[in-house]
């Protein structure tokens, strides 16, 4: 049966299909020697390789999920060419996996980890409305305005951002959770109003809370598992 190319590398837990299509653009993925378009099949006995190393099916590998802390400083990254301080570098996982989403260089918290393609996709899609809890402090006082603002929607890339939950926590904090992934969201939500963010930590994903140290992780226990993927059971994936 004649799979996606995108769909393949995934299952293989060699990376999301997100990631897999960049690789194809960029021309380093080839089956039979030949360079594919995005949304080529691959089929039973091709031969498929990146960047020249031939990519197969092995013995049936287990599903790995972590939960890690990832530390200011980190890029979610797996390009280790292109960022030093690049997370897969830094927990020395000793198989490959691959981060689900990213947190920007400057913040910290929690990002899973995985070697499942097929979870990355369903958890990544906006309108599958994933929750994600973060923990901001901002350079100067914050007012009801300010959360009403950004409960509300504020404008940035040329979008108005979905309505959220907002609480203040303190004179300078407050508490967030979107089911949206703009890129820097919060940063430029807060910038948008004139505020900058000072420290800024994701504590929940979902489901699963934030419970390890700075630079430490641990895989998902079955419960959180399953309760994951009962959430996870109507939403849609990326083909």
């Amino acid at each position: 049966m004649a799979i996606r190319i995108n769909k393949y590398l995934s299952e293989l837990g060699y990376c999301s299909r997100r990631v897999a299509d960049r690789l194809i653009k960029k021309g380093k993925v080839t089956i039979n020697g030949k360079i594919p378009e995005i949304g080529s099949k691959v089929e039973e006995g091709d031969l498929v390789e990146i960047e020249g190393q031939r990519i197969e099916k092995s013995k049936k590998q287990r599903n790995i999920y972590l939960a890690f802390n990832k530390p200011v400083g980190i890029v979610c990254t797996t390009d280790r060419r292109v960022e030093p301080n690049n997370i897969v570098d830094y927990i020395k996982y000793p198989t490959r996996i691959f981060p689900i989403g990213r947190l920007d260089k400057p913040s910290e918290g929690l990002i899973f980890l995985t070697n499942d393609g097929d979870i990355v996709n369903k958890i990544l899609r906006a309108r599958n409305n994933h929750e994600k809890e973060y923990v901001v402090s901002v350079n100067r006082p914050i007012d009801n305005n300010f959360i009403q603002s950004m409960s509300n929607g504020v404008k940035v890339l040329d979008t108005i951002t979905k309505k959220c939950f907002v609480k203040q926590l303190g004179q300078k904090k407050f508490k967030i959770i979107l089911t949206q992934g703009l890129n820097r969201q919060i940063r430029r939500m807060c910038e948008s109003l004139g505020y900058r963010v000072k420290s800024l930590k994701r504590v929940r994903i979902m489901n699963i809370k934030l419970d390890v140290p700075v630079g430490k992780y641990r895989e998902f226990t079955k419960q959180e598992l399953l309760e994951l993927n009962g959430l996870l059971e109507n939403s849609s994936k990326t083909f």
